[in-house]
């Protein structure tokens, strides 16, 4: 399952510093706007330590973790949905992806600009969702516009979708509210589910702090939580500079800070659960990995997550729970002391749980 995040904001916030920081690549980070044009793709691990503790217990001749796709898009500015700034461009990058990191500037700094001249995080926060509703807002347009000719020939599933365009999608979003915001069924989330509208993607608001920090976030904390987002602070400044030092100087300065893991570590899994996602594991001499999964799906999707086949050929899932697999001392411990059990096509992983797939192929 492919997990793709976009990094968005305007210009010089700190988006492709914390791209590097995130991927260890090296793009070009300059303070000037529009430094990025084309997008940069980067695959990163998401950081599970349950893996290492089924690793300890198993002695495997390798170690998988799952992945997440970041992506660094191109600065918006204000008049992005009508072409300013290659915005046209810029939008359909952020289109393809399945959350949105919303990075805003907090912090005063002469040595970085700011294309509004000053600082003021709300304002940015909303030019961009702002930017982001009026592109919507086209293409639901257009999808009307469509579904009305055929409608206009007599066709009634279309006159159909053309009422719910109309009524619910081109009414909400001219109150230039975000399509996340708005009540939907699951027949008419299948409806839309192909138009890729940027507002009903989860969206993480990262809040770019520095130590001199003076900005106050209240406000903005606020309409992050009206706009249904989450939001993460971090000094990706302090970040970067973290993620290129040695795995012991960096435990130190962790210690030094009172943290235990580095802010980026709890971003990357921030942006995996915003996606609603879950972990199970496959464990074996060859081979301890992490899988993902969507919640609510059952145990054959996580075997067809791992091969097709074995959704045609699943016969029943092995299951033992993350914590009764590490106090059991593994495999056959867990047998022993009754926490291994059998389950059918129907059962719902839990988050942790190790799975063995018996199939008939």
């Amino acid at each position: 399952m492919g997990l793709k995040c976009g990094l968005v904001g305007m210009p010089n916030v700190g988006k492709s510093t914390l791209f590097n920081a995130l991927t260890q690549a090296e793009v070009p980070a300059e303070n000037f706007a529009f430094c990025t044009i084309d997008p940069h793709n980067g695959v990163v691990p998401i950081p599970d330590p349950r893996l290492k503790q089924i690793a300890d217990i198993v002695n495997p001749a390798k170690i998988t973790h799952n992945t997440m796709e970041f992506v660094d898009i191109a600065g918006l500015v204000e008049g992005a949905s009508a072409g300013e700034g290659l915005g046209n461009q810029f939008l359909s990058h952020i289109r393809e992806t399945d959350a949105i990191l919303h990075i805003l500037r907090c912090f005063e700094g002469e040595d970085i600009n700011h294309t509004m001249a000053d600082i003021n995080p709300l304002r940015d926060m909303e030019i961009i969702n702002t930017e982001l509703t009026l592109s919507d807002l086209e293409v639901a347009t257009k999808a009307l516009a469509r579904h009305g000719r055929k409608s206009d020939s007599g066709d009634k599933s279309s006159r159909e979708i053309c009422n719910f365009f109309e009524t619910k999608i081109i009414r909400h979003l001219d109150q230039n509210l975000p399509l996340r915001r708005l009540e939907l069924n699951k027949k008419e989330l299948h409806l839309i589910a192909d138009y890729g509208f940027l507002t009903m993607k989860p969206t993480i608001y990262v809040l770019n702090l520095r130590d001199a920090n003076n900005c106050d976030l209240t406000e903005l904390q606020e309409a992050i939580q009206k706009d249904g987002g989450l939001s993460i602070q971090i000094d990706i400044k302090t970040e970067a500079e973290l993620a290129v030092i040695d795995d012991e100087e960096r435990a130190e300065f962790l210690r030094e800070l009172g943290l235990e893991e580095p802010a980026l570590d709890r971003l990357i899994r921030s942006s995996y659960n915003l996606l609603r996602l879950m972990t199970f594991f496959t464990a074996g001499e060859k081979e301890v990995r992490a899988w993902n999964l969507r919640q609510g799906d059952t145990a054959v999707d996580a075997a067809g997550s791992i091969h097709t086949d074995f959704i045609k050929h699943f016969i029943r899932a092995e299951v033992v729970g993350y914590d009764d697999y590490i106090a059991s001392g593994g495999e056959q411990g867990a047998k022993k002391n009754g926490k291994w059990r059998l389950e059918g096509k129907e059962y719902l992983p839990v988050d942790g749980d190790i799975i063995y797939f018996r199939t008939s192929a």
